[in-house]
């Protein structure tokens, strides 16, 4: 199971941008690492590093790796609609994803380790892959023996974020995928054109 587990503030200093969520490193220091910290001179991106950067950032946001990224990327390009968009919304259908935006989780390295530990089922169904594309309707809840875990209480406790295309069961510990995001509905800042862009060349 491939995923990036180096350090996290390194990156949101990278990008300029807590893409891991609340960071207190990265809020010390929000300026780009390197060992001449921010007295550094740094020229002008070219079109291609923006692009790059970008494509990084969407990467590092949703954990996923280059691979499964391009695949991602090819699915958006033969659906029909807005390919940047339907990528945007690929990523967001993943299991470990919505795992994370319902609350069970804190973050979407944790939801990822929930769903492949066997804490998570959709349907009423196991499943362990993180990557599984959820479809409108499906229901995601926390496994029977799961639903005492200290870790998915105290996340679901201090979980406030409300979504419009997902409902939540507080009490059955479950929800519902209602439908596929659109773009406006999907906080994150990641700008899918130049990534369109750079995989069009």
């Amino acid at each position: 199971m491939a995923r990036y587990t180096g350090p996290k503030s390194k990156i949101a200093r990278k990008f300029g941008e807590a893409i891991f969520g609340d960071d207190k490193a990265f809020e010390k220091k929000n300026y780009p690492p390197g060992q001449h910290g921010n007295n550094r001179r740094r020229g002008k991106k070219s079109e291609y590093a923006i692009q790059l950067m970008e494509k990084q950032k969407a990467k590092y946001t949703y954990g996923i790796l280059e691979r499964q990224f391009r695949n991602l990327f090819d699915r958006a390009n033969r659906s029909k609609g807005v390919t940047g968009e339907v990528l945007l919304q690929l990523c967001e259908s993943r299991l470990d994803n919505v795992v994370y935006r319902m609350g069970i989780a804190p973050s979407r390295r944790a939801a990822r380790q929930l769903v492949g530990h066997r804490h998570i089922t959709v349907n009423g169904e196991l499943v362990n892959i993180p990557s599984y594309s959820l479809k409108a309707g499906d229901v995601v809840g926390v496994r029977e023996k799961s639903k005492s875990l200290q870790a998915i209480g105290d996340s679901l406790a201090a979980h406030s974020n409300v979504y419009e295309w997902i409902s939540w069961n507080s009490e059955k510990k479950e929800g519902t995928f209602v439908s596929i995001p659109e773009r406006l509905q999907i906080p994150e800042n990641i700008k899918e054109q130049l990534i369109v862009e750079l995989y069009s060349k």
